[in-house]
């Protein structure tokens, strides 16, 4: 049986989870009744490298090669026969299917040790804040990265798992490089790679087989397979989409390009897919293809015909997992890190709440491009009708929101409809510090099943934030990051530096704010990343306004994005990277607070101008400025009960009620008058049985209409303060 396209996403992504390019076309195309099949060609190569079998053919091939190797790669092979008999053992173990292998790793001293577990000394006090499972998971990690560094040095220098040759793929102007690297002998990883390309394509039988190329890492892979596929099947036509030609090859003119390959699309794969092969199927002519890249008279044409629509976010169907081998990923803890381990560790269906960003502004950005600026949401019913799906199909109940932005409103109804459906799940997303994430919001996220978010702080000081158009300040992100810390939410900060025009006090005035963050306990995780110019964004397209040179004048003929540009002032930003790195390092492990910024730095910069409690102050001082009627009245507990007691005093009756509630981890006795307490029983027993929200607004008008009170007088009164603290919310 033929199949109509073949799904590929080329080595290396991710160990842990596959990407879900493939995974989103897949589920698109079975709404047009196409039969495809996906697959994670990285996943395949490193089972098939990081098995018995192969790696006793690994160390037999380096040992005949008789190279030159470093000491540390000498003792791997003295140590070969502890690798070859432990290795199955270990992948066993990071695919979750021998748990008690944990105690062998930790205790026994089981794995072999080469220079990776050096760092050990640096790390067995960050041991203390990781689980049993989590050590052993970071062990049998360094355990492979020590493989990886032997293969690196003794077998093909571009090898990375969770990318392969990556530099050949990195602002590459010229497809020379790359080109002269592909007319070479394949590589010992090329030729598992196509070995395993070749059982696929026999599976199969494919018209088509499509490359999803997310990153430069994946771009050589792809050329590689492409070429083995022109040379052994010139019959099966090739294409390639995603996040790397999306951003660097919409400027394409390199003839060589289409020696691999047929198609190249850009942004929304639905549509130029779909297009694609219904042209290789003689149903359309060529002019009808949507942003797609051909060779026509030996010349490189952009096809992009009008008249053919894209598809609506709501249209596109539910992602598809199937063919894929969810068993077989591997989970690691490379780093200690909290948000890092989200993304090595675990495997998570991958959805969207809406394409684009809702905010959209900033400056760094690629705001240029669709897979941005077409802003597009989806109602909560359908999100979470995918998800009940993807639960069906994968068995498995943890979603990574995969938004640029996930909008606050629609993470409220998504939470909303969760909780409504009784639906056990754990999710995680990237979110904007925006005001809106209130503390109740926060806890109602929480409620649902959000565990984490990270977000953009970027560089932390209001001008450059305000020059970046990022929406919020530093003030700001104190008050959010509060509110999800204390609603048991945990926080990753993507942090920035050498943004254009940053001075170097403002690289200190920065880490302090991120110093403070720590130390008071409302972030969790970071990373610092440098500026990068890229030519889509408002600073790349516009580089005299943000007091930049730009360097990259000339248009390459393959890829086209990092732009290589110098600050005016000609200070160089890079000199701080160390020192940034080394003391987020530290603060995200609970040390280094009291040192001195200058500390971290091996070269002079002057003291902070931040006062020393200045986040504190800001978390002190912050207002409340009211609840708004249409917001949401939420009740996190179960039924509450009323129990009513009566004392004499001095010949007079006294009525004591205490509103008894049950939440899933305390139960709690609150003394209200009688009539509110009876009120609010059957406020709650009707806010459960309603198929719609109740407002603020008409909880206030209820109550007042049948206790003839003040309203505002109860909501902020002890016991309603209480019953806030416990579990309504208004969100």
């Amino acid at each position: 049986m033929q199949t109509d396209l073949v799904l590929i996403t080329p080595p290396f992504t991710q160990l842990n989870t596959p990407y879900p390019g493939t995974v989103y076309l897949k589920g698109f195309l079975n709404t047009l009744s196409y039969k495809v099949f996906q697959a994670d060609l990285g996943l395949d190569v490193i089972l098939k490298l990081f098995s018995k079998k192969s790696l006793t053919d690994l160390f037999n091939y380096i040992e005949f090669q008789e190279v030159e190797l470093s000491e540390n790669a000498q003792r791997m092979l003295m140590l070969k026969d502890d690798y070859i008999s432990s290795i199955d053992a270990v992948i066993r173990f990071l695919q979750g299917k021998n748990s008690t292998f944990a105690d062998s790793i930790v205790q026994d001293a089981y794995l072999p040790e080469a220079s990776r577990f050096s760092q050990l000394d640096d790390l067995e006090w960050a041991f203390g804040t990781m689980s049993f499972q989590d050590k052993a998971k970071h062990l049998a990690t360094l355990y492979l990265e020590d493989l990886s560094d032997l293969i690196i040095e003794a077998v093909d220098e571009n090898f990375g798992f969770s990318r392969y040759a990556e530099r050949l793929g990195r602002s590459a102007n010229s497809f020379d490089e790359l080109y002269s690297e592909l007319q070479k002998e394949p590589t010992y990883i090329d030729q598992i790679t196509l070995s395993e390309l070749e059982d696929l394509i026999q599976k199969t039988n494919p018209k088509m087989v499509g490359f999803s190329v997310p990153f430069p890492g994946n771009l050589y892979s792809a050329f590689r397979c492409a070429q083995y596929i022109k040379q052994n099947y010139s019959n099966i036509k090739i294409s390639m989409g995603g996040g790397f030609p999306n951003t660097e090859l919409r400027s394409l003119n390199d003839v060589r390009v289409f020696e691999f390959f047929d198609f190249i699309l850009l942004d929304d794969g639905e549509a130029p897919i779909e297009q694609v092969l219904k042209y290789i199927n003689n149903e359309v002519e060529i002019s009808y293809l949507k942003r797609t890249f051909v060779l026509q008279n030996n010349e490189v044409v952009y096809i992009n015909n009008p008249q053919i629509r894209d598809y609506k976010f709501s249209e596109v169907g539910t992602p598809d997992y199937s063919d894929l081998k969810l068993n077989q990923y591997i989970s690691v803890i490379e780093v200690v890190n909290p948000m890092h381990r989200l993304w090595s560790d675990g495997r998570w269906n991958k959805l969207t709440m809406a394409h684009g960003c809702y905010w959209g502004k900033c400056t760094f950005c690629d705001i240029s491009l669709d897979y941005i600026k077409v802003y597009e949401p989806i109602a909560a019913k359908q999100i979470v009708d995918r998800m009940e799906e993807l639960i069906e199909t994968t068995q498995n109940t943890g979603f990574h929101f995969v938004d640029e932005a996930a909008p606050p409103a629609l993470m409220r109804e998504v939470a909303l409809e969760i909780l409504k459906r009784k639906l056990s799940v754990t999710w995680w997303t990237n979110i904007r510090f925006e005001k809106s994430f209130t503390y109740d919001l926060c806890r109602l996220l929480k409620a649902s099943g959000c565990i984490a978010v990270s977000g953009g702080l970027e560089v932390a000081s209001d001008r450059l934030l305000k020059l970046i158009d990022k929406g919020v300040t530093v003030d700001q992100v104190a008050i959010v990051n509060r509110n999800f810390t204390e609603a048991g939410i945990m926080i990753h900060a993507y942090l920035m530096y050498g943004f254009p025009t940053q001075t170097t006090q403002e690289t200190i005035d920065s880490l302090e704010m991120v110093r403070q963050l720590f130390e008071i306990g409302i972030l969790q995780s970071g990373f610092w990343h440098q500026f990068a110019m890229t030519a889509h964004s408002p600073v790349g397209l516009n580089p005299e306004k943000y007091n930049v040179i730009n360097h990259s004048l000339e248009v390459g003929a393959f890829a086209n994005n990092d732009m290589i540009h110098e600050e005016k002032s000609g200070l160089d930003h890079q000199q701080f990277s160390y020192g940034l790195k080394k003391s987020l390092f530290n603060y995200m492990h609970g040390v280094g607070f009291d040192l001195s910024l200058q500390d971290w730095f091996d070269f002079k910069v002057p003291r902070t101008s931040v006062p020393k409690f200045y986040i504190e102050d800001v978390l002190n001082n912050e207002t409340f400025s009211g609840h708004k009627p249409n917001q949401k009245i939420v009740w996190l507990g179960g039924i509450p009960s009323l129990e009513v007691t009566t004392k004499i005093k001095k010949g007079t009756m006294y009525e004591n009620a205490m509103l008894k509630i049950h939440t899933k981890n305390e139960a709690v006795a609150i003394r209200v008058e009688k009539e509110i307490g009876e009120w609010f029983i059957q406020f709650i027993k009707d806010l459960k049985q309603n198929p719609k929200s109740i407002s603020f607004q008409q909880m206030k008008s209820d109550f007042e209409e049948k206790l003839q009170m003040d309203f505002d007088v109860f909501i902020y009164s002890r016991p309603a303060e209480k019953l806030k603290e416990v579990a309504l919310l208004v969100v």
